[in-house]
């Protein structure tokens, strides 16, 4: 039985379990790729010590970089936009503490938002990953699949029902992991299988979003407004309290991330492949999508259901990055980066009205369903 190395792909796991009579390869023969050329093309190893050896793969880890430097130009810009708008240099001094007229606006009033749409938009990219490889299906996400819409009924229902303001997050976070449980339990049989588990989480969408019409409509004027700008997904009013409890969660939840970005290596493989070589697919994939589950119900409840960045991120950033599977650290930054954006985008088109951030996410996501309908077409043909 061969164990799998971290950094391998899944190409790599099932060339590792070569089939019954297969001629072994002679010596010095090379492996090739049939897609990206000679195996090993484009990676490298990082070695620490003389016995630990990680290899990876160089177009991600760039990509990476070039997202980290242009997340932290979008918070730039972010932090300057606005009345009074701030120079650049002006933002970088407060934030460096030198001391300007504007701390107050950059530091107390701009960086809270700009740091909650950043950590947000990072815990969207990694559930929207962890869900669509578990899915294995692009259009998977947690507005697809339940959980945006059960964390959407309970706050919907504390809203219009005169409850106090600070049980509407925990209200979110329960109803999230509730839809979870009943998408999980309806797609249990047969091993949590892909098709299952999907076409399970698109019922409890449906279901849950009706129960919402029902109680916004059977709801007063002004309640159920405040519940439909909360259900689009807004940032206002918001910061550090909310930012805390997504950074926190992810904090607690980094010892499964790691262990996530290594087993997200082996999700293409089907289920005997993945037995053949000694792994758990089943426990693979409840593991995957129970950390995607919390982490999209948590940053809901914090932020409202801001729908299509987990949709979108992973799969830009599996295109950038040109690999099999989204990676988890792209997708995360991918994802910060498009909530600050879009974030800025409501605040400044059409100030001094501001727009919630799910507005422009959703303007987003149409056209990204489309491009991928119009890509999926192209190849049948």
């Amino acid at each position: 039985m061969t164990t799998p190395v971290p950094g391998t792909d899944s190409r790599d796991l099932a060339l590792a379990a070569p089939a019954k009579g297969a001629i072994p390869a002679r010596s010095g023969q090379q492996v090739q790729d049939q897609r990206r050329g000679p195996r090993g093309a484009g990676r490298g190893v990082l070695r620490v010590g003389a016995a630990v050896a990680v290899p990876f793969r160089w177009r991600p880890v760039v990509l990476a970089l070039v997202l980290f430097v242009l997340l932290c130009l979008a918070v730039v810009v972010s932090l300057s936009l606005g009345t009074p708008y701030v120079a650049p240099v002006d933002v970088v001094r407060s934030l460096s503490g030198a001391g300007t007229p504007y701390d107050l606006v950059v530091r107390d009033l701009r960086l809270p938002r700009a740091v909650l749409a950043a950590v947000a938009g990072a815990a969207f990219g990694v559930a929207g990953t962890l869900i669509q490889s578990v899915a294995r299906n692009p259009l998977a996400s947690p507005d697809v699949i339940g959980v945006t819409q059960g964390a959407g009924l309970a706050p919907t229902i504390a809203l219009t029902s005169g409850a106090a303001a600070v049980l509407v997050a925990p209200a979110a976070l329960l109803g999230g992991l509730a839809a979870a449980v009943l998408v999980f339990a309806l797609g249990a049989r047969h091993g949590l299988a892909a098709q299952r588990f999907v076409l399970a989480g698109v019922a409890v969408a449906f279901a849950f979003r009706a129960l919402i019409e029902v109680v916004m409509l059977t709801a007063d004027p002004i309640d159920g407004l405040r519940a439909q700008i909360w259900l689009i997904g807004t940032l206002a009013g918001k910061g550090w309290s909310e930012a805390a409890w997504i950074a926190g969660t992810l904090a607690v939840l980094l010892p499964v991330l790691l262990w996530a970005g290594w087993a997200l290596r082996s999700s293409t493989l089907d289920d005997d492949t993945a037995r053949g070589i000694g792994l758990r697919p089943v426990a693979r994939r409840i593991g995957l999508a129970g950390t995607g589950v919390l982490a999209a119900a948590m940053v809901t409840a914090q932020v409202g259901a801001v729908d299509f960045v987990a949709l979108v991120a992973p799969q830009v950033a599996r295109r950038l990055a040109r690999t099999e599977r989204p990676p988890l650290l792209c997708a995360a930054l991918l994802g910060a980066l498009l909530l600050v954006l879009a974030d800025l985008g409501a605040r400044r088109l059409l100030a001094p009205t501001q727009l919630p951030a799910g507005v422009l996410t959703a303007a987003i996501g149409g056209p990204y369903l489309i491009f991928v309908l119009l890509r999926t077409r192209g190849r049948r043909s």
